[in-house]
């Protein structure tokens, strides 16, 4: 594994002036582009209780995704490392924000991914390589809310698919 220091270059393009640029509120959009390098856009803009688009990513969203694939990188590492074969993963994680009038901020994030292992496969392990996973995550290490996790390990059924 690659240490030391790694840059990160993204760029944000507002999209959103209607005409007449900021001269109120309400008077522009919150639509913007996210680029960074070939890869696709993500099209962006305000949670819709800011006057967003509910259709495009907001900066919370991607915060609670950016969390959630980091936890789940660093997992599958851990798991090919330690003999746990993974057959699936899928994490409805939900982050919680405050908004008052000194600004708001995030105040948890919760992970629920639910694993399925192969047949055969230490489930005890598999759960508990989830705190090392937060241990290592970036994201879990660079900011200033709790994230908790609680995974669920289901094991592969011993039926053949065409038997079901």
């Amino acid at each position: 594994m690659a240490h030391g220091k790694h840059i990160y270059r993204v760029s944000v393009q507002w999209t959103g002036n209607k005409g007449s640029g900021t001269s109120g509120y309400r008077e522009y959009g919150r639509d913007h582009l996210i680029r960074a390098g070939a890869k696709p856009d993500i099209p962006g803009s305000a949670d819709p209780a800011f006057r967003g688009d509910a259709a495009r990513w907001n900066p919370e969203d991607l915060l609670v995704a950016a969390t959630s694939a980091c936890h789940k990188l660093w997992y599958l590492h851990l798991c090919a490392d330690a003999g746990v074969r993974v057959l699936s993963y899928m994490d409805d994680a939900v982050g919680a924000m405050a908004d008052d009038p000194a600004g708001g901020r995030f105040t948890d994030i919760v992970l629920r991914p639910r694993v399925t292992i192969a047949a055969g496969g230490d489930a005890e392990l598999a759960a508990r390589l989830h705190h090392a996973a937060h241990e290592k995550c970036y994201i879990a290490n660079s900011v200033n809310f709790p994230i908790r996790c609680e995974p669920v390990i289901d094991i592969e059924s011993a039926v053949e698919p065409a038997e079901r």
